[in-house]
């Protein structure tokens, strides 16, 4: 399970980000997830768990998802348009192969303790 280092990932980066805060001052860790990016959420939420059983230290913590849609520009048209179903067809019926959101993972914001 890829969710479990992808977790772990995140502690280690928030760490590195915020050295003068302690891990038991975290209380909301906010992730932004791309439909590309390979992450469901459910199976992050179970690793995050399963990561602050196995350290204490990240028990006040919690984890917010947010699942951002896979959007993709046509140079023809000069439109953003949403990708359905895994089509990468812009609005007005090219293909398009210009992706610019639905592939990042990426910590938005950390909360901690006052």
């Amino acid at each position: 399970m890829h969710e479990i280092s992808l977790v772990r990932n995140i502690f280690r980066t928030i760490e590195e980000q915020f050295p003068e805060s302690a891990p038991e001052t975290i209380t909301c860790i906010y992730l932004r997830a791309g439909e590309l990016s390979n992450v469901q959420p459910i199976l992050m939420q179970n690793a995050f768990e399963a990561v602050v059983q196995d350290d204490p230290r990240y028990k006040r913590a919690k984890l917010e998802v947010e699942i951002t849609p896979i959007l993709v520009y046509c140079e023809t048209c000069k439109k953003t348009s949403e990708v359905k179903q895994y089509k990468f067809v812009c609005a007005c019926g090219l293909p398009t192969k210009n992706v610019i959101q639905g592939d990042e993972l990426l910590i938005t914001k950390v909360e901690f303790l006052n």
